[in-house]
């Protein structure tokens, strides 16, 4: 293996000072073009390589920065993603996805491997809950800006970017009823994670609004998959006075519960209306089609990225929390409109 060329070897080949090759390097403006222009063709000739984490450490800016997601193959989280580098990108920076796959201990792994890679900020949508983010206490007492988007855990400090779930829980089970649907059931997913738990306070808040007593037998947590939705709408439809509506914390349970209505000739939405929630892409698509909160995940990517920009460009605001909320939008569409 060759050995790699340093700053110094280029310094030796153009007979400069290796202080003059670092500052030609880094954009200094002490530096003209013409020496700068030199020290750069000279570095190709000679295949140089910048160490970008001695970069960081001495400059104390890596414009990297980490964006921890549950899975990076979901529509929503490819769309946040999407928003934050809309963002950041113009602005100079460069973003290092890593994907958690819902597993606690490889998100408090992966947070210090990008600690350690002097990451200027980490963006993170947690697969902690409330029940372990005690876990999170050390990490969180570094210095890089930390900003929870969509799944978020409340530390003292650490600002967040969420949609109003809760809003979104109500807004749905409150058109259910203005439909005409009385026995409305719900899946949940797990309520230990917020954004879960504020959904389905929605949901019983609406229900207590109208006066329709909370029935425990129409509640039902799953995982976020078809096959459990299928599961529960099966369990749903056996019971003695099966409900007449369905609202899913989850796109991808309720599409489950749809194709079991539909596999037992069960109509939708006159005999079961369905709403669900997070608005992936196919709930357009489907026949008919699945009415669903929007989470407007690009606005939700752009927005983190602009807490964190704030917070890096403004040192005294690092440690100022902010809480966002972005208003939920119910989309209306054939599977709950009983009134076309």
């Amino acid at each position: 293996m060759s050995k790699k060329a340093t700053i110094y070897d280029i310094a030796k080949e153009l007979k400069i000072t290796a202080a003059t090759v670092s500052r030609a390097l880094n954009n200094n403006p002490k530096i003209s073009e013409k020496t700068r222009d030199l020290v750069l063709a000279t570095a190709d000739k000679l295949n140089y390589k910048q160490n970008r984490l001695a970069v960081a450490l001495k400059s104390g800016r890596s414009n990297n920065v980490g964006v921890v997601v549950p899975f990076i193959n979901k529509n929503f989280f490819a769309s946040v993603i999407r928003g934050i580098e809309e963002e950041l990108y113009p602005k100079g920076f460069h973003v290092i996805i890593c994907q958690t796959h819902e597993e606690s201990d490889r998100e408090k792994k992966i947070f210090q491997n990008l600690i350690n890679a002097q990451v200027d900020g980490i963006l993170v949508s947690t697969s902690f809950t409330n029940k372990n983010k005690n876990q999170l206490n050390q990490v969180f007492k570094k210095n890089s800006p930390f900003i929870f988007f969509d799944r978020v855990l409340n530390f003292d400090g650490i600002s967040t970017v969420t949609i109003d779930d809760y809003q979104g829980g109500f807004d749905a089970t409150e058109h259910l009823i203005n439909q005409g649907c009385q026995r409305i059931a719900h899946f949940n997913v797990d309520q230990n994670i917020e954004l879960y738990n504020n959904r389905f306070n929605g949901y019983k808040d609406a229900l207590s609004k109208h006066g329709i007593a909370y029935n425990s037998d129409y509640v039902i947590t799953l995982k976020n998959d078809m096959q459990a939705g299928k599961e529960a709408a099966k369990k749903l439809m056996q019971l003695p006075v099966p409900p007449d509506a369905i609202f899913s914390s989850t796109d991808n349970g309720l599409l489950g519960a749809v194709k079991y209505l539909q596999s037992k000739s069960i109509r939708i939405p006159e005999d079961v209306s369905v709403v669900g929630f997070s608005n992936e892409p196919f709930t357009q698509f489907l026949e008919p089609s699945i009415s669903s909160v929007d989470q407007s995940p690009v606005e939700m990517g752009k927005m983190a990225a602009k807490v964190f920009l704030d917070q890096i460009e403004n040192k005294q605001s690092t440690k100022t929390q902010k809480k966002v909320v972005l208003p939920a939008k119910l989309v209306v569409r054939k599977s709950s409109n009983k009134t076309k």
